[in-house]
């Protein structure tokens, strides 16, 4: 048996990417996305969707020791489209259909006929309402920001 051509790290950063985006995605948002584009790919799932608890480590101060944070409950999913394509999915909590969905869809943008479609129709529209969202959570954020300098220039 022949291993599988290694992937490009453009390919491996723009698949992330993507990822990333099915990932932060609510079904709803998926099932509204996926309104735009043509009909999936007949799939068979190959694993899951398995719900479990990942460890999440953190680092204190950003370069001090690891230590264990605490659990997270995830879900994953792996799919093979029709095309041959292999799909994966792992999201936070515990949707299985929301991981089959996005595992589904991963096997779609790698289809070379359904690629630049699915990229312009779903993955773009979801990335820029997450990436909305996350500037509209900085402004609120922002907005509560203490400036110590004028409250120190204040009390002299």
């Amino acid at each position: 048996m022949t291993e599988p051509a290694a992937e490009s790290p453009t390919a491996i950063a723009a698949r992330q990417g993507w990822m990333r985006v099915l990932a932060r995605a609510g079904l709803d948002e998926l099932a509204g996305a996926l309104a735009a584009c043509p009909a999936l790919p007949d799939h068979l799932v190959l694993r899951g969707p398995q719900t479990g608890l990942v460890m999440l480590r953190g680092r204190a101060g950003g370069g001090g020791a690891a230590f264990n944070l605490g659990e997270m409950t995830v879900t994953r999913c792996t799919v093979r489209s029709a095309g041959g394509q292999i799909g994966h999915a792992s999201i936070a909590g515990r949707d299985g259909a929301r991981a089959e969905l996005a595992a589904r869809i991963d096997a779609a943008l790698q289809d070379p006929s359904l690629h630049e479609v699915f990229t312009a129709r779903l993955v773009a529209p979801l990335r820029a309402a997450q990436e909305a969202r996350t500037a509209a959570d900085a402004r609120r954020a922002a907005a509560t920001q203490v400036q110590f300098f004028t409250m120190a220039t204040m009390r002299s």
